[in-house]
């Protein structure tokens, strides 16, 4: 459990809106200053609101936005939408071909998992960012918030990576009640938010609520104590993705 009284509080939420604003400001000035803040866009309410507090933080013309469907992205308005609300520089990168090409390069005795499979995609959608970020004189901004990190729901060395995290300490709740206040359209803030990886909603994939989720991880409260099972295990599992890779460290001495 992590305590946060009160976090909805209006008040508490703009404070909390202008310090991490400030945050993003000193973490540029401190590791490039005049450097352009570059992240994907998918148009759900992480990148939309991780877009918006860097565009406060640096200004409209220091941010830049990839958007990479994957072929046909239905919800690719989005997208747009939220690149034309805030008025930033965008670049749109099809990463269907490299996709399709990784996966005909795998060697055809290798029996790949499905879940290989479904991890290509995010993976391949990080070197593009990083490779438009190395290009415009950037850093990458990581787009995870604290719910989806509490259960691992990332892929590692896909969208779990960046240069900075503005909201890897905020839950579901919490990024959404920020969007607002930072105006940013409802259907963004709102938008049923989809894994891009096989079509289904996140909440289905995990078998519980996000709302629930924050609860637990705020308060320590759940109800349904098969649902808290399932919370604690997956984040069991997965602290590895939220820790430096462990290496090994020679003791010279003896």
């Amino acid at each position: 459990m992590i305590q946060c009284a009160n976090t909805l509080d209006k008040d508490k939420l703009m404070r909390v809106k202008d310090d991490c604003v400030q945050w993003i400001r000193d973490f540029f000035e401190k590791n490039g200053p005049g450097c352009n803040a570059v992240l994907g866009i998918s148009g759900g309410k992480d990148s939309s609101v991780v877009a918006a507090l860097c565009v406060e933080a640096l200004g409209k013309d220091r941010v830049i936005g990839v958007l990479m469907p994957n072929g046909e992205q239905q919800d690719i308005d989005m997208a747009y939408l939220l690149v034309n609300h805030l008025g930033i520089k965008h670049y749109v990168v099809n990463i269907k071909e490299a996709v399709d090409g990784l996966k005909n390069a795998l060697p055809k005795d290798l029996d790949v998992s499905t879940q290989a499979l479904t991890n290509l995609p995010p993976r391949i959608r990080m070197s593009t960012v990083y490779a438009v970020s190395q290009s415009v004189n950037g850093r990458v901004a990581n787009t995870c918030n604290l719910s989806e990190d509490w259960v691992g729901y990332s892929t590692r060395y896909g969208d779990s990576v960046g240069d900075f995290s503005p909201c890897s300490f905020l839950t579901v709740q919490e990024v959404k009640a920020i969007g607002r206040l930072l105006g940013l359209p409802e259907e963004l803030v709102e938008k049923p938010p989809i894994d891009g990886l096989c079509g289904k909603t996140d909440e289905d994939n995990l078998g519980f609520t996000y709302a629930t989720l924050d609860k637990y991880i705020r308060t320590g409260e759940i109800d349904d104590e098969e649902i808290k099972s399932k919370i604690d295990r997956k984040h069991q599992m997965n602290l590895f993705k939220l820790e430096v890779m462990p290496a090994f460290k020679p003791d010279w001495s003896k």
